[in-house]
Parts: C-alpha cells; sequence; structure tokens
C-alpha cells in the first residue's frame, strides 16, 4: 500500500472565497488549486459551508477533462492506495452506476475469476432504492462483507477474487465530499461521479476497468445523452491515468432480469451461473463478460471473447469460482448448491393486469420502491432486511398479456407492508393495444 508523500511546493495559498468564485465564473482550476482544495477537505480547514458551495460550483460549471483527472488523482492518493504488482495475473475491476434488478456482478466476478483475470471489487454506497451487490450477498448465511485490507490483498491473491465494503482508508476525501454531495442535491454531477468513482476503483489495485453507465427510469441517470457523456468522462479520465477502461451504456428503464429482491436475486444468479436465466441478464453478463476478458488480454479477438465467456458459464467453472469465494468469505456454499435452502417468503400473489394489451412500459424505480417497503429495504436504524421478500416473474415491455395474467409474482410476509407496496407496483406498468418496440439494452460501447 501506497500514500500520497509530496516534496514541498511554492504555492500560496488562495482563500476558499477566491476558489468559490473562480469555479462559480467558469474558471478552471490548477493541479495545486485542487490538491490545495483536497487537502483543505481532509484536515477540516475548509469549512463545510464553503465546500458545498464549491461543490455546487462544479456542478453548474463543470470541470475540464484536464481537471477532472487532476482531481480524480488527487482524491485517489487522498489515502492508501493498495499495491497489487506482486499477483502476476491481469486486474480488472467492474463498476455499475447502479440499477434494478441488477445481479450481473454475483455472476461476472466468478466468470472473470473462471477465465483468470482477477477481480478485486469493493462495493460502496447504493442509491436509495437500490439493493446492493453486498446487501444480496448477505442473504447467504455467514457471509462476510467486509475484510481488511490485508485479508482482501490474501484472498485475491489466493483465489483470484473478492467482492467487499469499500475501505474507508481508500479515498478519504471522496467520502467528505460524497456526505455533502447528499445534502446539496450534487450527486449528478458528471466531474464529480467521474471522480468518485475512478479515484475509489483505481486504489484499489485495478490495472483496468468495465463500467456499466446505466440510464432510464430505474437508474440516478435519467437522460441518455447524460449517460453517454459519463461514459466518455469515465473512460478519458481512465485512459489518462493510464488504466485501460471500456464503458457501456445500457437501458434501465425495465427491471434487469426476472427478480427484483435480496435471495430471489442470489438465486437468478445461480441460475445464470449455470447457463440458464432470462434472456436480458444473459445477453449482459455476456458482453461485459467480454469487455472483462477482452481488456486482461485473455482474449484477443471478439469471437475468441464471446468462446471463452459462453464455456465458463456451462462448463460449470464460473459456478465453482462462485463457491470458491463465498466460502472464502465466510458463506455457506450449501445455499448455493441447494438454492431451494434460502428462506421463501410465507405469501406469493400476482398483481393482475387491468385490462388486455401489451405491456408498453415499466417504471423500474417504481418496482425498486415497492420491494423495499415489502421489506427488502431497511428503513429505521437496526433494521434487518427481510431477505425473503420481493418480486419475481416480471413481464417485460413487449410482452402481451390477457385481463387478470401476472404481471409479476410478489412474494411477502406482511399484509400491511404488502398494501403499501402495492399502489408502487400496480403504477409501475402502463399496457397499451399496439406492440411497442423493445429498446436495445446496450446503447453503446464507449473505449
Amino acid at each position: 500500500m501506497t500514500k500520497r508523500t509530496l516534496p514541498p511546493r511554492r504555492f500560496i495559498k488562495p482563500s476558499f472565497n477566491f476558489l468559490i468564485e473562480k469555479k462559480r465564473d467558469g474558471q478552471e482550476f490548477t493541479q495545486e488549486e485542487i490538491r490545495y482544495i483536497i487537502d483543505a477537505t481532509l484536515d477540516g480547514e475548509m469549512p463545510e459551508h464553503q465546500l458545498a458551495a464549491l461543490l455546487m460550483a462544479i456542478f453548474f460549471q463543470q470541470m475540464s477533462a484536464q481537471e477532472t483527472a487532476i482531481l480524480t488523482e488527487e482524491m485517489m492518493l487522498s489515502g492508501e492506495v493498495i499495491d497489487l504488482s506482486h499477483i502476476a495475473k491481469p486486474k480488472i475491476d467492474k463498476y455499475s452506476t447502479g440499477g434494478v434488478g441488477d445481479k450481473t456482478s454475483l455472476v461476472l466476478v466468478p466468470l472473470a475469476m473462471a477465465s483468470g483475470v482477477v477481480v478485486p471489487m469493493m462495493c460502496g454506497v447504493e442509491h436509495d432504492y437500490v439493493i446492493g451487490t453486498l446487501d444480496k450477498l448477505a442473504a447467504i448465511p455467514g457471509f462476510k462483507g467486509h475484510l481488511s485490507i490485508d485479508a482482501f490483498v490474501s484472498q485475491l491473491g489466493k483465489i483470484g477474487g473478492a467482492i467487499v465494503h469499500q475501505d474507508e482508508k481508500l479515498a478519504p476525501a471522496d467520502a467528505k465530499f460524497y456526505a455533502l454531495r447528499k445534502e446539496t442535491g450534487t450527486i449528478p454531477s458528471l466531474p464529480l461521479i467521474t471522480g468518485s468513482v475512478l479515484s475509489k476503483k483505481l486504489a484499489e489495485g485495478s490495472e483496468g476497468l468495465v463500467i456499466d453507465v446505466k440510464w432510464g427510469n430505474g437508474s440516478f441517470i435519467k437522460d441518455l445523452e447524460q449517460a453517454k457523456q459519463l461514459a466518455r468522462s469515465m473512460t478519458r479520465v481512465g485512459r489518462s491515468m493510464k488504466r485501460r477502461c471500456v464503458a457501456l451504456v445500457t437501458d434501465m428503464n425495465q427491471p434487469l432480469g426476472d427478480t427484483v429482491g435480496t435471495s430471489l436475486e442470489v438465486k437468478e444468479a445461480i441460475a445464470l451461473l449455470k447457463g440458464e436465466g432470462p434472456e436480458d441478464m444473459k445477453e449482459l453478463v455476456l458482453k461485459l463478460g467480454m469487455e472483462i476478458v477482452r481488456l486482461a488480454g485473455v482474449a484477443g479477438s471478439t469471437l475468441s471473447a464471446k468462446q471463452t465467456v459462453q464455456r465458463h458459464l456451462t462448463d460449470g467453472s464460473a459456478l465453482e469460482k462462485f463457491k470458491e469465494l463465498v466460502k472464502a468469505q465466510g458463506g455457506d456454499v450449501a445455499y448455493i448448491d441447494h438454492p431451494e435452502k434460502f428462506h421463501s417468503a410465507k405469501h406469493i400473489r400476482k398483481l393482475p393486469a387491468p385490462k388486455r394489451g401489451y405491456v408498453h412500459t415499466i417504471n423500474a424505480a417504481m418496482i425498486a420502491h415497492g420491494v423495499h417497503l415489502l421489506g427488502a429495504g431497511v428503513t429505521k436504524h437496526g433494521e434487518k432486511p427481510d431477505f425473503s421478500v420481493g418480486v419475481s416473474e416480471i413481464k417485460k415491455v413487449g410482452t402481451q398479456v390477457k385481463q387478470g395474467e401476472p404481471l409479476m409474482m410478489i412474494h411477502y410476509n406482511d399484509e400491511a407492508k404488502l398494501e403499501q407496496a402495492l399502489d408502487h407496483f400496480k403504477n409501475a406498468y402502463r399496457l397499451a393495444p399496439k406492440r411497442p418496440t423493445p429498446p436495445p439494452l446496450v446503447v453503446e460501447r464507449v473505449a
């Protein structure tokens, strides 16, 4: 692990007012000014109200590509940087901006491991209604999401992969920025997102990164052009920091896969690791998996990458790697061998279609909020999530349904919570007499 050590510089510290006004007026910061902002944030020299004003100025005036790259590097160097150079295999991570029903990391990490790629995955905080990767893995009894950095590095060397909580020693400046961004409405700032994600991911020791930038009603990025801009920003900054970087812009205007929940999604991921599962998940896993093995240099051509990914999904090797990862982090592997061991909800009821027609649109965020209300999300301090609740058999855009036919199956334990969630589920669907054209899952590749 390394930490920033800087030679003394002749730099006259500007006032915080000057920095705020400079960005307010659309001017660019120098490297020294950005470094000063990071240092002043870390040691508490910059008052919180002035840092909030600075973040708001960045939100409205943006940052240039060079500024964003400097910000990213300075945030990365604000804490420890993990050194994985002693591990000979290529080290590639995957990051998603987060979406409803997205359980791809549960499949991609062991898939990459089976392909000879080391995956050092640390997971940060998801936005409110999204169930994170570690929240899903917590449904496996005994699974430990918290590892020390030494244990994390050791596990990577032994089995080639780990999925753990973000360590607070990495990019601590970003943690302070992020806490204020949540309070000031500046979460959607593209340069701040870029700096936040890449500073943490590159501090993990990754040599490259495959990014899934989601857009739509189930993502915090609602605008397609903004998603494309973020993909370009992240790949550009990644390259400027001499890291291999590829991004896919993908659709999140309906849930990904057939389930939303915790245990339900883990079971779906296990099915995918057996070569089964829903088609949209298979498509995304295949495309992201191909990007990982190509970025790692494990496969040269598109055809070779596709064959590599498909082989490990169907021959059981990716499933074995998943079991290896779960066991290494204290989880009960019997649940992977026998998914029926996961607790099931007491009740299952259908959400009937109110009329005949085609599924025209689905509001994925409303479904996620509904699942949260069923108990999958924690609403009170100290409360434990209900791993058994959620929805399954989700009818997708373009599907024809008859009146009364289930649009989804609801898994619940509490009638009162079901009543709260039903409005969200009902209002999530819009039916129409004509079949719509389903949107492409992968909109753009940015490399």
